[in-house]
């Protein structure tokens, strides 16, 4: 479908996030992996990143070597972690951890920062991945979570390129809700393609590096219902590049 609409790439979600969304542990299913290599070379589309890990006090580093070893086997370049443990110090040492094994199969860790967690905002994770300090670690940057924590472009400017190696793009209305429940609703249910809410997706772009890979992360979970899939793809591609065209 990916390829039918265009896009260059995707993205696999190989460890589901939660109890009741979508994970595909292509490691634990050799059948899998051959029909998703390929797929992917049938189509000529990249694996961009494998995901996602959830960085928690408890975390077993070493038992994620299947899952970043068949990330490699399908050409994937980075592995996104989440922030889920109040001792940054702790945080910081399993993300140079996950980076140190990672890096034996060529990728990078990259480390996403939502308002929710203990790393809340695009100042905190630059820290956690300064303290980290590999050469092949970095922060995921997504404009939704950007927009609805206290970030800055001013922030963002002072950021090294190279640990901006991606970004996810999406819209959103007006409004940050006031709620956990409400930040998590449109993150994970309910956002828009780029341009068709208040963010300023222009600006942020600018202030990315030039080399800066855009992946779109747009669930939008009514339209899927009423439409399909492909459609909703579809859309979001459509006005992603109708957005870029006009950028400066």
């Amino acid at each position: 479908m990916a390829a039918r609409i265009g896009y260059r790439g995707v993205g696999l979600r190989l460890i589901a996030v939660t109890d009741d969304s979508p994970g595909y542990p292509i490691m634990d299913d050799p059948i899998m992996m051959r029909e998703t290599k390929a797929a992917l070379g049938d189509t000529g589309l990249r694996l961009s990143d494998i995901e996602f890990v959830k960085i928690t006090p408890e975390i077993n580093v070493a038992a994620l070597e299947s899952f970043i070893a068949a990330g490699a086997s399908l050409g994937a370049r980075h592995v996104i972690t989440a922030p889920y443990d109040q001792n940054h110090v702790r945080l910081s040492d399993n993300l140079a951890s996950i980076a140190s094994l990672a890096g034996r199969y060529g990728l990078s860790a990259l480390l996403e920062f939502f308002p929710w967690t203990t790393v809340p905002d695009l100042e905190t994770a630059a820290k956690i991945v300064g303290a980290a300090s590999c050469p092949n670690v970095g922060v995921l940057l997504d404009t939704l979570h950007f927009d609805r924590s206290d970030s800055s472009l001013s922030q963002l400017e002072t950021i090294p390129a190279h640990w901006l190696p991606m970004i996810h793009v999406c819209d959103a209305p007006a409004g940050k809700p006031a709620t956990v429940e409400g930040l998590l609703h449109t993150a994970r249910a309910e956002r828009l393609p780029p341009g068709e809410g208040c963010i300023d997706i222009a600006a942020i772009l600018s202030a990315m590096p030039g080399d800066t890979q855009i992946a779109l992360e747009v669930p939008m979970q009514q339209m899927t219902s009423l439409e399909g899939p492909e459609a909703v793809a579809r859309h979001i591609y459509d006005v992603t590049m109708g957005l870029i065209a006009q950028l400066p």
